[in-house]
């Protein structure tokens, strides 16, 4: 049996509208970081998940004295890792890191920076409690 419908048998309808996506949801994504940054990042965290503990507590204290600039106490604590090299010595893989790291993170922007911070948590969470600790303690310090 072949059923027909007439044209004035049942009015099309079209389907309810979708519901708006509120503005904390589509507001809540990191912004996009550039593909050099990006780059640039995965590199560090690379870097990162290689170096040993002292090595670690140098970034985290350049990390630190770059969350607080304005602050005395951990630009004093960055000039005491500060070191003369022999000349004859090749610097080594780590001595060059850190200046690429900080060459890169004067370029980035304060959402890049936020970025960074956000994906270091991800990989390594402990360290970056270690990190917003420091930062806390330098309140009121100057």
């Amino acid at each position: 049996m072949l059923l027909e419908s007439s044209p004035s048998s049942m009015p099309l309808s079209l389907p309810p509208p979708l519901p708006s996506v509120p503005d904390s949801i589509t507001n809540s994504s990191p912004p996009p970081v550039s593909y050099i940054t990006s780059q640039e990042m995965k590199c560090i965290l690379h870097w990162f998940a290689s170096w040993s503990g002292p090595q670690c507590e140098r970034f985290l204290q350049d990390l630190v004295a770059k969350a607080v600039p304005g602050k005395l106490q951990p630009l004093l604590e960055g000039l005491e890792q500060l070191s003369v090299s022999r000349a004859n010595r090749p610097p080594c893989i780590f001595g060059c890191q850190p200046r690429l790291w900080d060459q890169w993170f004067r370029g980035w922007a304060e959402q890049e920076r936020n970025e960074f911070v956000r994906q270091l948590e991800v990989s390594e969470p402990d360290f970056v409690a270690k990190f917003y600790q420091a930062v806390a303690a330098t309140a009121g310090k100057d």
